[in-house]
């Protein structure tokens, strides 16, 4: 690995990290690609990586919501308990998968993950209660309803090599009914550990390239600190800068569903 895909990683991954600082998610969505078209690694190798570097990235952001009191716990450990088992089964139903298949069906879940990123930019923001009780968030209700939801997120998350929070968020709040704040640190538990697991899937494999994902997770963590800082100057702008990096994502997809399409024979 030369001095130029080396400077490549560290910058893709401050991307990543920065973009996740600046709107509080959907930066991980780009690490697969930035990995495969930017840093050139071969599309299971690139998925493998990425989900180390997300999974670090996101065990760091957790510390900050745990310290903040913005987590809560019970939910937060059953979902990610359970999450790992459809993460595992995911991951490994993902390298037995065509890479360039597998991508082409990434692109269109980055596609996906756009369109909810500006359904949530244009809502309007709706202030919770940060109330402490959480007895009727694993009550026996919704105990079968959180472990369903947590296996089928989890799943979706390890085929696809991704730390899944956008899915993760709309799982807690669908099978818990927890406030949003609650929602998003307690998603991170859950983030970390679906990337870890699938890493440690396609690192058996051998399919993890540990310097670059080094070099990534390094770039990340530089990149985090500039986009919360940035995000705290533009803060009324969180909507727009969501739309334009929504727009960004678009591009990637449609890009990833050409390429992929053409190497398919499809067009």
């Amino acid at each position: 690995m030369d001095v130029m895909h080396s400077l490549l990683a560290v910058l893709s991954g401050g991307l990543v990290g920065f973009t996740l600082g600046l709107i509080g998610g959907g930066g991980s969505i780009l690490a697969t690609p930035l990995l495969l078209y930017v840093v050139g690694l071969q599309p299971h190798e690139a998925i493998g990586t990425g989900a180390l570097a997300v999974s670090v990235n996101a065990f760091a952001n957790f510390g900050g919501h745990a310290r903040a009191g913005n987590v809560r716990w019970r939910s937060a450990v059953l979902f990610a308990v359970v999450g790992v088992a459809g993460a595992a089964i995911g991951s490994y139903l993902g390298k037995s998968f065509d890479g360039h298949r597998l991508l082409f069906l990434f692109a269109i879940l980055m596609i996906v993950v756009g369109v909810l990123m500006l359904r949530r930019a244009r809502a309007a923001p709706v202030r919770n209660a940060q109330g402490t009780a959480e007895a009727d968030e694993t009550s026996a209700r919704n105990l079968v309803l959180v472990v369903l939801t947590a296996l089928a997120v989890g799943a979706l998350s390890g085929f696809f090599g991704i730390g899944g929070g956008f899915l993760i968020v709309p799982g807690l709040l669908f099978s818990t009914g927890m406030p949003m704040i609650f929602a998003v640190g307690s998603s991170l538990l859950a983030v970390g550990s679906f990337g870890l697991t699938t890493a440690v899937t396609y690192a058996l494999s051998g399919q993890v390239a540990w310097l670059i994902a080094g070099e990534y997770i390094a770039g990340g963590l530089a990149g985090g600190v500039l986009g919360m800082m940035l995000a705290v100057r533009l803060a009324g702008s969180k909507a727009l800068l969501t739309q334009i990096f929504a727009g960004i994502v678009f591009i990637v997809a449609f890009y990833m569903l050409y390429r992929n399409a053409v190497v398919m024979g499809l067009i």
